[in-house]
């Protein structure tokens, strides 16, 4: 397997079980771009688990979707940023003046704008009163994002190309929601392969339960590889 080729890799380390914990940032650390903390871990370990991934990442992504008044957010973020994350998730539902003040908070660290959970479709938006199409949506909170100051934005699949064209390199695109061909998508509403995901322009795979869950998670990690390497190939 040619670790090089997972690079654009975050793995999400979803669980409630220390020993699991410990045992995921072992096995996908050394392997993969970046181990992910989110909200489940960094809720029952609190600093701890930033402490044992960071351990093992090459980079470590803490997933927090902060949402408050700019100052909350702001004395967040300057709470977590010596903890040594090097990206930290924000909603971009919070407007210029709190994703401003997060960048400012941020230091050497990189902030990512969260745009549309991936669980949210257009009838799930009609239902919250934000209708119309939800690319349009996501675009335009990507756009506000980068003049913020964020490094990047946090998007489904689908997405992506309407995003890449519109919000060119070095503006980060993160992309959760992957799972392999013929997968359940679980609570994921907008979900695509890893290949797709690629083709259409994403910088970073986000992939919990496809890897973590895996019966066998060297298996799967080499097929993720393999993906990948193809849509490499395919494109040079």
């Amino acid at each position: 397997m040619r670790e090089d080729n997972l690079n654009r890799v975050a793995v999400a380390l979803d669980t409630s079980d220390w020993a699991e914990f410990q045992r995921w940032c072992e096995l996908f650390g050394p392997r993969v771009g970046t181990l992910k903390v989110g909200l489940e871990c960094f809720c029952r370990f609190g600093p701890p688990a930033v402490e044992e991934a960071r351990r093992h990442a090459r980079r470590l992504f803490l997933d927090l979707k902060l949402h408050d008044i700019p100052t909350t957010v702001a004395r967040a973020i300057s709470a977590v940023r010596d903890l040594g994350a090097d990206l930290v998730t924000v909603h971009a539902a919070g407007g210029v003046a709190m994703l401003s003040a997060a960048v400012d908070a941020a230091g050497a660290g990189k902030i990512l704008a969260v745009t549309l959970l991936t669980h949210l479709d257009e009838s799930e938006l009609a239902i919250l009163d934000l209708d119309g199409p939800g690319a349009v949506r996501v675009c335009a909170w990507a756009r506000v994002a980068r003049n913020a100051g964020c490094a990047g934005a946090v998007c489904s699949p689908l997405e992506l190309e309407m995003l890449r064209r519109a919000l060119p390199a070095p503006f980060l695109l993160v992309t959760p929601g992957i799972r392999p061909r013929g997968s359940q998508d679980d609570d994921q509403r907008r979900s695509a392969t890893a290949a797709d995901a690629l083709a259409g322009g994403s910088d970073m795979l986000v992939i919990g339960r496809p890897l973590t869950r895996a019966a066998d998670p060297e298996k799967a990690l080499a097929q993720l590889e393999l993906e990948m390497a193809r849509v490499d190939s395919a494109s040079s």
